[in-house]
């Protein structure tokens, strides 16, 4: 399941809304938000950022994502050895060993770049298209402490 359906009640709720109020605000139907909200159904990417917007949360807040993730390009921790290594060889907990080994970033990349490259590998491990899981890195990215800084 994408979207964490007691994430987006609970947003919603934080936020003073009714289901029909948000509705009213995304030009969709309450029973939309019903289904959503009771797991019947699932928005897609595109919807589910601008229910964020609406609600004024991050996407990965209403997203059902691991509690950790490489902090460069997304990717959920799934086994051992996925994890990058310090210049002294110790783990570090953020950062897979694709994106950062040796205390440093393994390569330069532009987070625009990071999204073209990723996009096509998650959109063959899903079921979803290589523009979906483009649309979602493109949310989720500027929120990961490599990029972070550089967005703002």
């Amino acid at each position: 399941m994408i979207l964490l359906k007691d994430a987006l009640a609970q947003a919603r709720r934080e936020r003073g809304l009714t289901q029909e109020e948000l509705a009213a605000r995304l030009y969709i139907t309450r029973q939309a938000v019903s289904r959503w909200e009771t797991g019947a159904t699932e928005p897609g990417i595109d919807m589910i950022k601008l229910i964020a917007r609406e609600l004024e949360v991050p996407v990965m807040r209403l997203l059902d994502m691991p509690e950790h993730y490489c902090q460069s390009c997304g990717m959920m921790f799934t086994g051992p050895d996925q994890h990058g290594r310090e210049a002294d060889s110790t783990e570090v907990e953020d950062f897979c060993r694709w994106c950062y080994d040796q205390g440093a970033y393994t390569y330069e990349t532009t987070m625009e770049e990071m999204i073209e490259d990723c996009a096509p590998r998650m959109a063959q491990n899903m079921d979803w298209s290589v523009d979906e899981c483009a649309s979602l890195l493109g949310a989720i990215l500027p929120n990961l402490r490599r990029w972070n800084a550089t967005v703002k």
